[in-house]
């Protein structure tokens, strides 16, 4: 049994939905050869949980071991020209993994915010509330304001990685390229009003298109281009609108455009793996495959979660209720694969409560690392699951929607302290066809064991259950 990993990879893609993977349902009209193979080389978990069901939220949680409603952004995500929402000297999974003597890189959508610098030298939050979208206003101050030929600050670079190359978000400006602390290139032309995303400036000749297979490429390198160890946190762009398959990828699957644009997911897990074989340390390599939230109900370019379920009978949410954003399971419960020969049994199946900000804890334990003070005080080690260990550290999760209902998870029960989990819209068309009904009480509660579709509202029948879940809810807020 290998004593600590070589490399460390955490590919992480974006509102790809629980029911999007075969091994989470069986009849999903998505192929994805790679990910079938990592599951069946390695471990598929059924029961992991993203920090929240919205992006920036969830990413905070994955790099810090921490919930981000204990930060500064209480609801809702990092919008364009935001500041960082990791703060100053928090330890990160990459200051951890580096102090142990790992390369780090992040490659990919960053989502966390900058410290974007202007032309006159004023913070872009000193007139910008923080995570509030106004979304006028910041258009104007990207297009007037922003100085995008000087140094960013408060990145990746600023989080431990020591490299960076990627994108901030797909479908925020600028459009182009950001390497380490800085954007790759002149920003001399507006988006044009045919791609998507909101309005602002780009790059001459950047394509929407071009971004996976460009990170996939720079994940590849960074893999192979070094003896040395190397930690990549590598989270993708896709399949998050817009919606941009690539043409090798067209009619591959049964669920239209977002269905071929998960093939592409699938297809860069096969690059990854098939570099790391060729550099021979597959077996010395610690892989996980996750998802960041749910899967978005409807985008200007995509139909989205429940029409796409009524048109091509794949429903992206599996056998659970909710989308991205939702407290319902549907909106955090996401994939999650691991893969560390001679550690995780080939073709194994994890069913305990696990969530994304475990892998700090996992990490440091897998490294031998001691972690921090104060760091990661959300992350329980996952490492005795991954060796085969019936039971894990985690006896609770706290569950967060995007508009700041809170859920609390323990065992089979799992409580919305909200009247509904509903952050999106259901559709009717959905609610009838699982059976869904109406009730007016003021939260709900669910027996996931015996009703993991979140039917039957148990919270009237239970108030004792009620009451031990919210008890652990109070003490953790406070």
């Amino acid at each position: 049994m290998p004593s600590r990993p070589r490399h460390i990879v955490v590919i992480l893609a974006d509102d790809l939905g629980y029911g999007d993977m075969g091994w989470n349902n069986p009849d999903s009209r998505i192929p994805t050869p790679h990910l079938d193979r990592l599951a069946a080389e390695g471990m598929h978990f059924t029961d992991a949980h993203a920090g929240s069901s919205l992006c920036t939220p969830s990413r905070y949680n994955l790099l810090t071991g921490r919930y981000a409603w204990r930060s500064r952004l209480k609801k809702d995500i990092v919008w364009e020209w935001d500041g960082p929402l990791i703060e100053p000297d928090r330890p990160t999974l990459a200051t951890l993994l580096r102090g142990q003597g790992y390369r780090t890189a992040c490659i990919g959508k960053w989502h966390l915010g900058w410290d974007w610098p202007t032309h006159d030298g004023t913070h872009p939050n000193d007139e910008l509330p923080f995570g509030v979208p106004v979304r006028d206003v910041r258009q104007q101050f990207g297009l007037n304001r922003i100085d995008l030929t000087s140094p960013l600050g408060g990145g990746p670079l600023a989080c431990g990685f020591e490299t960076y190359f990627g994108v901030d978000v797909p479908n925020f400006p600028p459009y182009g390229w950001i390497e380490d602390d800085h954007l790759v290139g002149a920003f001399t032309v507006l988006k044009p009003d045919s791609m998507y995303g909101r309005a602002g400036w780009m790059t001459p000749g950047w394509t929407l298109e071009g971004m996976i297979p460009e990170l996939t490429r720079r994940a590849v390198t960074f893999l192979t281009d070094s003896a040395e160890p190397g930690f990549l946190y590598f989270p993708l762009t896709s399949p998050h609108s817009p919606i941009v398959p690539n043409a090798p990828f067209l009619g591959r699957s049964g669920a239209g455009r977002y269905g071929d644009f998960v093939c592409e997911v699938d297809w860069v897990v096969g690059r990854i793996v098939d570099a790391l074989e060729r550099a021979g340390v597959r077996d010395d390599t610690l892989l996980l495959f996750t998802s960041d939230n749910g899967p978005e109900v409807r985008t200007p370019d995509d139909q989205g979660a429940y029409d796409r379920a009524r048109q091509y009978a794949h429903f992206s949410m599996g056998p659970l209720r909710g989308v991205k954003c939702d407290a319902w399971e549907g909106g955090h419960r996401v994939p999650m694969l691991a893969s560390w020969p001679g550690v995780i049994a080939a073709g194994s199946r994890c069913d305990r409560l696990v969530g994304l900000g475990d892998l700090m804890a996992t990490c440091a334990e897998a490294v031998g690392a001691e972690m921090p003070p104060g760091a990661a005080e959300d992350s329980e080690s996952m490492l005795p699951l991954l060796r085969g260990a019936a039971r894990g550290a985690r006896d609770f999760a706290i569950h967060h929607s995007a508009q700041g209902k809170f859920v609390v998870r323990r065992g089979d029960w799992v409580l919305i302290d909200a009247p509904t989990g509903d952050e999106r819209g259901e559709t009717d068309w959905f609610k009838a066809h699982r059976g869904y009904l109406p009730h007016d009480l003021p939260g709900e509660l669910y027996n996931l064991r015996d009703d993991l579709a979140e039917r039957r509202n148990l919270h009237a029948e239970r108030p004792d259950i009620v009451a031990e879940l919210a008890a652990i809810l109070q003490r953790e807020k406070r």
